[in-house]
């Protein structure tokens, strides 16, 4: 099998990046414009007016966010002080919590908690609110980026104390972190979820996860696996090429992965798979959820409407815009949405953003209105309808619907249960008991070794109550049997990760979980058959689908 050679192929399928979004967006003008005279008749006056003194260049540093924030909540200032740190999160390795982040009405909001980091292994978890930081708030004053990656960015192994609002407790949360470095892979986990399955999951899209995603499925094929769930929940992006890239593993050539859209002065250009995949022929489903987002979107997006792949879970975030980060001659940066991007059948998947407000809460909106637990809740735009190539209805304007829902699985989650988790002592109580057993456990070779030196379940959950009553939770045994299931197979997870690491993690925690489960199912039984192939040429697609998603592009 070939290693990472498909980088060669796709590099001029890949070129309209460089070529549609050059730097010719900027218009030059053999003068100023009357906006720009305007522009700088204000600065003068201020300079020559004003009644105080006022550094001209701190007052337009603090006006530029304000200015973006009007375009789109995705395009985005980023000061000469803070582009490195922003720049590391997909590039290199750093010191600090462990979170994405993004402030919406004035509050830090967790977008995605980096799995291996600090905040992962205490609890922290997307959607989460920081409304404190070391005992000073943070929400409601008009915090920047800058201002927040300052207090959560730091030494190694120095400590950080967060409150936390969370839509299950109605009390403030408290956390406490130990900063750390944070890891730079992208594959959480690959190992074999049953025979001739293997389960693949990608926390992100950063420069390498092509590679470690390649080599994944290289080493599960290895093992035998002949079909692929691939896990894209609460994987919030990264950079698009690299979707592009693990799409074209399983499409054949001339299909379309993606088109982009510009201003009206470009033309529209397009990827289209080489052919040099080496899994055209196996069947996936890929897993999504809410928190599933721009190149996860943009890689279920091409399997589904090639009729590829099957989607399994719920409707992703609906994030279809691209961005070009510029640097600007001090160092720094801006983030500047240039493009839309379509999915093979001409869906753009944007969710409104006419209100900013509505904008940021949508993810909350929708477990408010239910639509976590049920599919007739969702609200689906039916004048945007698209066929896939083989003729199923599709639709854009709200994010990547899956061929199959699967609701949000309460089963299991008692007040008890949402009090210990909340408190962050799951994780607490699996960290001590390793560290506390480590000679009994440490050797063990694989998960099922592991298991069979840990007390039975019964045993185990008294320990853990115990441990949390200490901790003041108090025992509520009618609520602790209804949740038995979910607390004794999430210890043993938690007990794994530290002792195995993720892929135990995932082999345990997935055992119960509804959406691995229907994948295995439907894979088992030939829900996710590659159809037979449709008589259409596929690398034209396009050209056969109905009206573009752009005529409501925000």
């Amino acid at each position: 099998m070939k290693k990472t050679s498909t980088w060669v192929p796709l590099i001029v399928a890949l070129a309209f990046i460089a070529g549609l979004f050059a730097d010719n967006l900027l218009n030059h003008h053999a003068g100023p414009t009357p906006t720009q005279k305007k522009f700088q008749t204000i600065l003068n006056l201020i300079r020559n007016d004003y009644v105080d003194n006022v550094n001209l260049d701190s007052l337009l540093e603090n006006s530029i966010p304000g200015l973006l924030s009007n375009l789109d909540p995705h395009s985005a200032y980023i000061p000469a002080s803070e582009l490195q740190a922003v720049n590391d999160e997909l590039d290199g390795s750093f010191c600090g919590i462990g979170v994405q982040f993004m402030i919406n009405n004035d509050t830090i909001t967790v977008v995605e908690v980096v799995s291996g980091g600090p905040s992962e292994k205490i609890g922290i978890k997307a959607g989460d609110r920081i409304v404190k930081v070391d005992g000073e708030d943070v929400a409601g004053i008009g915090i920047t980026n800058e201002q927040v990656l300052k207090k959560l960015r730091g030494e190694c192994d120095t400590p950080v104390k967060l409150g936390i609002r969370r839509q299950t407790s109605k009390k403030i949360l408290q956390f406490d972190v130990i900063r750390g470095e944070l890891p730079n892979t992208s594959v959480d986990a690959g190992y074999m979820l049953a025979p001739g399955i293997g389960y693949v999951r990608v926390n992100k899209f950063g420069r390498t996860t092509y590679d470690e995603f390649f080599q994944t499925l290289n080493d599960l094929s290895r093992e035998g696996a002949t079909d692929y769930v691939i896990d894209l929940r609460g994987n919030s992006g990264g950079f698009m090429e690299i979707a592009f890239l693990m799409a074209n593993e399983f499409l054949e050539k001339g299909q379309t992965i993606a088109t982009t859209r510009g201003r009206d002065y470009y033309t529209p250009s397009g990827v289209q798979a080489d052919g040099n995949g080496n899994f055209k022929e196996s069947r996936v489903v890929v897993l999504i959820d809410e928190f599933s987002a721009s190149s996860s979107e943009i890689l279920a997006g091409a399997l589904q409407d090639n009729d590829r792949a099957l989607i399994v879970g719920r409707r992703s975030f609906g994030k279809g815009l691209i961005q070009r980060q510029s640097v600007l001659p001090d160092s720094s940066a801006i983030r500047l949405t240039i493009g839309r991007y379509y999915t093979p059948s001409g869906r753009c998947i944007q969710k409104d953003y006419s209100n900013s407000a509505l904008y940021g809460h949508d993810i909350l909106d929708r477990y408010n209105r239910g639509e976590m637990f049920s599919e007739d809740s969702i609200k689906l735009d039916t004048e945007l309808k698209f066929q896939t190539l083989n003729g199923r209805t599709v639709y854009g304007g709200g994010g990547i619907m899956p061929d199959i829902f699967v609701p949000n699985d309460t089963s299991g989650i008692t007040s008890y249960y949402l009090n210990v988790a909340n408190a962050g002592l799951l994780q607490k109580f699996a960290f001590d008991y390793v560290d506390n057993n480590r000679e009994k456990l440490e050797d063990a070779s694989d998960v099922e070794e592991l298991l069979k030196r840990l007390p039975a379940d019964d045993a185990l959950l008294r320990m853990f109550v115990n441990f949390a009553t200490r901790n003041g939770i108090q025992a509520r045994w009618y609520y602790i049997n209804i949740s038995h299931d979910l607390i004794v197979n999430q210890l043993k997870a938690l007990i794994a990760r530290d002792v195995l690491g993720y892929n135990a993690y995932f082999n345990l925690i997935n055992r119960i979980d509804a959406n691995v489960s229907r994948a295995v199912s439907e894979i088992q039984k030939g829900g996710a058959d590659i159809p037979v192939k449709s008589d259409r040429n596929s690398a034209s697609a396009n050209d056969k689908k109905g009206k573009p998603a752009s005529t409501k592009g925000k």
